[in-house]
């Protein structure tokens, strides 16, 4: 007879049940009659032979062979494991420890495996499930059988689900609950009892075999949608859950249930015969479930538990025991969870064809559907309207007619419907047809209707994305399908991060996004062409993963696809323009002084029009919110509102450099006129005590505040003034600090709040002519949120306070904050850059900082820039998940910019080499457990 296990090559080296059979009756040979068998003798035994066949069949699996890399094999030699571990301690349990000369027809027990344990499957560390049946009333023998069984595979460490019940329980329970139903479809004899088992079996095939099984495929769709929204509603989330996630084995197992639990199959190649499945799709189930039973696999043998979540430090491991090597231009880890995500789509391509197809035959219909459907008429653009989706009119429709195939999506948007499952299908089986529609007016004239449609784009396209029709339609898009970036900045893959930032574009052009992107949401109709926007949008990232700039490969790419999109040669070499510079804007925003005329003036010479500008703005903004849930924040937005207003300014005949004592007057004449209660004599003073570049670098509100900080702080002496301001709207806390200045202020300063758990997203420091330093912070939480609170705040003021007296050891504090930290984020490394730009600012040397974002990472660079000679009048932080990006204004300590190119190269060595002895600290990334 055929078992799940006759493919295992040379099973006894795994397990030889007889042999520990005999090992176990030699230990009790000598034992009186009645005698217990030393329980630490026995369980010694199993945990030898239990250990010796693990080893085994992950030697097989790790080494060069046969069986390397083999996923499936390893569940199946693990499940031949434990059935012959299970065997052994039954019958040593019946036989030896408590034995019956007559058991009686009640003392009869049978033993099946269920679950994953049921179907020969199970993953390395994987739970048994096992079902202990009984003929009636439980006997006293039979439940210390069951007993002894169950504490010894605990105490081998084996997490065990067990059930003991009857034949007629075991089928009353499944009447009730979907869950022990779906058990019991996989319930698999295992030992005992032959004829019991066989009942249960029986019993199930008949009570549950007719029928047409609506409650078990509308329980198991349920159970799959409530997995789904609590694992994340996506499958492109960056650590994923090879089980549970969506795209995951279990969304397989769920298919493969309702087709046994309806076509009674033991294998998905069964359903081919049943017309469920074609050969074409069997061989993507399978290849799926093979590609992900492995990864499964190494997951479980490098964490040494049973843990599905494909982690950040797990994912590099995995992809260099798959093969995938780093090339040019190409990570193998990237290439890897490419690889995931396209097998995680092709089980949803089967899961949507499969189970929706089931869903729309099986599932109960509303009794006002009948009704409804007979309101609407039953064609509709040339297409079948059945109840709410759309389809085909014929099953060789898409080949008579390859244009249908976009126009198919086209008539579901603009009428608020889905597509057939059915027509699904239909269209994966003709998706070559796609290819020839790329150079057909009619079928581009749809794309680019569908694209700019106001009404729901990007649910459509993601739509055409998950048919395949998108990366045929558009061969660039293809290739960034499923592509993916080995960061913890990017929490999507490009495919999916486009159509995303493609429906935040509609919502900001449908004033949804009103409230949190005012100027976003006013100026998106001030746009003159719509399909510029919208194509700049779709193809800002469309070069990624080709090992260049992708924003000048991408430029590239919409010169070549705009004029087949119906884009005029002005449309098209906007959108080129856009696509190369989507990053400008927030580069300015986010690492440049923006007080700095010249930053001004020189971003818009770059972008040279009010149109570009205001395009722009909105490409950054989609870009930036679609990145992840946590990237777009009230500071970015105020730092891009800020030069937005103040390019705009410059593009419509303002000025912004000309007449700086006449600006400096004016804003000092504003502050004045707001510091009521304050002699001419105490204004003239204050006025006094700032240098020219103070007045200009705060708005008159901030510098209203900094001026009752200052007047408090002197008139009572204080040597240290700290007042902080929360700006929830810009989603910062404003710290300003008063105190002397000294050499290396900054550095403590801001490894004093690095301890506090404060990052600094803003800084600006000025030395007044009374040698006080004004120094002001914006700070955030860990969540980019303002660092608030009464106790932190409290605590912050007074680690200052100890730092500046030089009574806080900084580093040892860092050191000893180090086991708080992520231990799976250890994995990224970025190696450190420093870049010198004389061309950025007319009075400051700019120094852009790039490296591995840790606590205490600005406070290294910062003392680093101390140590050689220079002031820091401004910086500028900002993270893209591991990588920090820090921007420094400085000047020398004479108050010039540095122009020597030896001082200009010694600093970046200096720094570079702070930062590599900072990261050294770090204890390396722990090599996966062996």
């Amino acid at each position: 007879m055929a078992t799940p296990y006759d493919h295992i090559p040379d099973r006894r080296t795994i397990i030889g049940r007889r042999a520990l059979e005999e090992a176990l009756a030699t230990l009790v040979e000598d034992l009186p009659t009645g005698s217990e068998p030393p329980r630490p003798q026995v369980l010694a035994l199993l945990r030898a032979a239990l250990t010796a066949g693990r080893d085994e069949i992950r030697r097989r699996f790790e080494a060069p062979g046969p069986q390397h890399n083999d996923g499936p094999t390893v569940l199946a030699a693990t499940s031949f494991l434990m059935d012959q571990l299970v065997r052994v301690i039954f019958d040593f349990a019946d036989a030896r420890v408590y034995p019956a000369a007559n058991p009686s027809a009640a003392e009869r027990l049978g033993l099946m495996a269920t679950g994953g344990f049921g179907r020969g499957e199970l993953a390395p560390l994987s739970d048994l499930d096992l079902l202990f049946l009984r003929p009636y009333k439980q006997t006293p023998r039979g439940e210390q059988i069951v007993e002894y069984m169950l504490y010894l595979l605990w105490d081998l460490g084996l997490k065990v689900g067990h059930a003991t019940r009857t034949v007629e329980e075991s089928l009353r329970y499944a009447e009730r609950d979907q869950t022990i139903r779906t058990a019991l479809l996989e319930a698999r004899y295992l030992w005992g009892d032959r004829a019991l088992c066989d009942e249960l079996a029986k019993g199930f095939a008949q009570r549950f075999g007719s029928g047409d099984g609506r409650d078990f495929v509308e329980a198991k769709l349920s159970e799959r949608n409530q997995r789904h929204v609590r694992m994340g509603d996506s499958r492109y989330v960056v650590e994923p859950n090879v089980k549970e996630g969506k795209g995951g084995l279990r969304d397989l197992h769920t298919l493969f249930w309702i087709a046994k639990y309806l076509y009674r199959v033991d294998k998905p190649g069964e359903l081919v015969a049943k017309g469920v499945l074609t050969h074409g799709e069997a061989r993507h189930f399978e290849r799926a479930e093979r590609f992900l039973t492995t990864v499964r696999c190494h997951i479980h043998y490098l964490t040494g538990r049973a843990d599905d979540r494909l982690s950040f430090d797990l994912q590099r491991e995995i992809a260099s025991r798959l093969g995938y090597q780093d090339r040019p231009g190409s990570r193998g880890v990237e290439r890897f969870m490419k690889h995931y995500y396209l097998h995680a789509k092709t089980v949803g391509d089967l899961t949507r064809i499969f189970v929706a197809a089931l869903e729309d035959s099986h599932r109960r219909k509303p009794k006002l559907a009948a009704l409804w459907q007979t309101l609407r008429p039953r064609q509709l653009g040339g297409f079948r309207l059945d109840g709410e989706r759309l389809s085909a009119a014929t099953p060789d429709a898409f080949a008579k007619d390859p244009v249908g195939i976009l126009r198919l999506f086209h008539v579901a948007q603009e009428n608020g419907l889905d597509i057939h499952p059915a027509s699904l299908r239909q269209i994966t089986q003709n998706i070559r047809l796609v290819d020839r529609l790329r150079n057909d007016p009619e079928a581009n004239r749809l794309f680019m209707a569908m694209l700019t449609s106001r009404h729901d784009p990007e649910t459509t396209l993601r739509r055409l994305n998950e048919a395949g029709v998108f990366g045929r339609f558009v061969p660039d898009f293809g290739r960034v399908v499923a592509q993916t970036q080995h960061d913890m900045y990017h929490t999507y893959t490009v495919d999916e991060h486009t159509i995303r930032a493609i429906g935040i574009l509609a919502s900001i052009e449908n004033g949804t996004l009103k409230e949190d992107l005012p100027v976003s949401t006013e100026i998106v109709h001030k746009i003159l062409s719509r399909p510029v926007l919208y194509l700049a949008v779709l193809l800002h990232d469309i070069a990624k993963g080709r090992g260049g700039d992708h924003s000048v490969l991408g430029a590239d790419v919409a010169m070549q696809l705009c004029p087949r999109l119906g884009l005029s040669a002005a449309e098209t070499e906007t959108v080129a323009w856009l696509v190369r510079y989507h990053l400008a804007m927030s580069a300015t925003a986010f690492q440049r002084d923006l007080m700095d005329p010249k930053t001004i003036e020189s971003f818009a010479a770059l972008v040279q029009s009010p149109e570009r500008l205001r395009l722009l703005l909105v490409l950054t903004t989609c870009d930036i919110r679609a990145v992840g849930p946590n990237v777009w924040n009230g500071w970015k937005a105020a730092l891009l509102r800020q030069l937005y207003h103040a390019t705009e300014h410059i593009l419509s005949g303002g000025t912004l450099s000309g007449g700086r004592g006449e600006r400096i007057k004016a804003v000092q004449a504003e502050v004045g006129r707001r510091l009521t209660g304050w002699t001419e004599a105490e204004k003239d003073e204050h006025f006094g005590r700032g240098y020219p570049p103070y007045w200009l670098s705060f708005p008159a509100d901030t510098l209203v505040r900094q001026a009752g900080l200052v007047r408090r702080a002197e008139r009572d002496h204080q040597a240290l003034a700290i007042e902080h301001r929360i700006d929830a709207d810009r989603s910062v806390t404003e710290v300003t600090i008063y105190t002397l200045d000294t050499h290396g202020l900054f550095a403590r300063l801001a490894g004093a709040m690095a301890i506090s758990g404060a990052n600094i997203v803003d800084a600006k420091i000025f030395t007044l002519a009374n040698g006080m330093a004004l120094d002001t912070f914006w700070l955030q939480d860990l969540e980019g949120k303002p660092f608030d609170g009464p106790q932190r705040l409290a605590r912050l003021a007074a680690r200052v306070e100890i730092a500046l007296s030089n009574r806080l050891d900084i580093a040892r504090e860092l050191d000893s904050q180090k086991s708080s930290w992520p231990r799976r984020d250890r994995v990224f490394t970025v190696q450190p850059r420093v870049l010198m730009d004389n061309n950025a600012s007319d009075t400051f040397t700019v120094i852009e900082v790039n490296g591995r974002d840790r606590p205490g990472f600005l406070h290294i660079v910062t003392r680093a820039l101390t140590r050689m000679n220079l002031q820091i009048a401004t910086a500028h932080i900002t993270t893209y998940g591991e990588r920090a990006v820090d921007v420094f204004y400085v000047k020398d300590l004479f108050g010039l910019k540095i122009v020597n190119q030896d001082k200009l190269k010694q600093i970046a060595a200096e720094v570079e080499k702070s930062i590599r002895d900072f990261d050294a600290r770090f204890e390396p990334v722990p090599k996966a457990a062996e």
